[in-house]
């Protein structure tokens, strides 16, 4: 079934100023809850691939887990869970970076990704670019070769996207 951005868009609830004032995050538990429209967002991430080889999916930490897990299966490649601080059980490298309300880093097990392999980036949101980011540099670090990044929906005036110029990106569902 083809991705259908407005069908999709349908379910993702806006809720203003959470996690703090001025934000308007997009909740998508209510697309997680309706099968049609989860099963579009993971057929349409798939799409976005075409037919490229893909090694492994990246699912970033949390809601990115959701999505990249299947698109690994569907793909058959393997899934890599990039994590928040304190969370992998072994060697690992990490990465700091910015979002639109603060600052964190990521964390990759240091064997997770092998010279060469081809990777696919997948989080649920593209705003600043900065998570997005962190996560290619990870990736190449470790000798990853990213093929594309893809999101569920694109915050397109926080201008993630241009952070990320140079590599593929697409977004199903894009806020202005």
């Amino acid at each position: 079934m083809p991705a259908d951005a407005d069908y999709i868009e349908r379910f993702i609830r806006p809720i203003p100023d959470w996690p703090v004032e001025g934000v308007v995050f997009r909740d998508i538990t209510p697309l997680l809850n309706d099968p049609k429209a989860f099963g579009m967002t993971i057929d349409g991430i798939v799409a976005e691939v075409g037919d490229a080889s893909i090694s492994r999916v990246l699912g970033v930490e949390a809601r990115g887990f959701i999505f990249a897990a299947p698109v690994a299966h569907a793909l058959g490649a393997g899934f890599v869970p990039v994590r928040k601080p304190g969370k992998l059980p072994w060697e690992m490298e990490q990465e700091a970076y910015t979002l639109e309300y603060g600052t964190n880093s990521l964390e990759i097990h240091a064997d997770a990704i092998r010279q060469g392999e081809t990777v696919l980036i997948v989080d649920d949101v593209l705003a600043t670019g900065g998570t997005a980011g962190a996560t290619i540099r990870l990736v190449e670090r470790l000798g990853g070769r990213v093929h594309a990044l893809a999101f569920v929906l694109e915050l397109e005036a926080l201008g993630g996207r241009r952070r990320l110029d140079g590599y593929d990106v697409s977004s199903l569902v894009t806020y202005a």
